[in-house]
């Protein structure tokens, strides 16, 4: 594993490239994760984490749906919703730089129990997406996975 300070090094220097995962359940209800880290601490936002050195986007999405959710899913069952970004005043280590993360968004069906590691969230929720757009605690890059005109609704 990469030391902190090099980490934190790359994070102020270049953009990190991420998966989010848009899990949906057989009512149309989306799960978010209630954050415990920066950047977006407190916030609800989807599950997902960034790709690692060397690592296959498919690889990637493996490993982090099998460390978020529980369950590891493969690529091909999912719908490839689009390249988002996101930019943060603030980064895992505090205020003193900024993140700016690259994410792919990837659509699937979840019919499961969450039972992954509670690293990056505290709960999990469930929510319509009419009530996830006007709840002021999502996030708005959560946000922005919904939007009509970016054609995921």
């Amino acid at each position: 594993m990469i030391d902190k300070e090099l980490f934190a090094s790359i994070i102020e220097f270049t953009p990190l490239i991420s998966i989010d995962f848009i899990l949906k359940n057989e009512k149309d209800r989306i799960l978010l994760g209630l954050r415990k880290n920066e950047p977006a601490k407190g916030f609800w936002f989807v599950p997902g984490g960034r790709i690692l050195k060397d690592e296959s986007i498919e690889d990637a999405f493996k490993r982090i749906s099998r460390n978020e959710l529980g369950i590891e899913y493969n690529l091909d069952k999912s719908n490839f919703m689009g390249v988002f970004e996101h930019f943060y005043d603030n980064s895992f280590f505090g205020d003193s730089f900024s993140t700016h993360y690259i994410a792919l968004g990837f659509e699937l069906q979840f019919d499961g129990n969450i039972i992954g590691k509670k690293e990056q969230h505290e709960e999990y929720r469930w929510f319509d997406i009419d009530e996830l757009l006007n709840d002021p605690d999502v996030h708005k890059y959560t946000k922005n996975y919904f939007h009509k005109e970016k054609g995921i609704r």
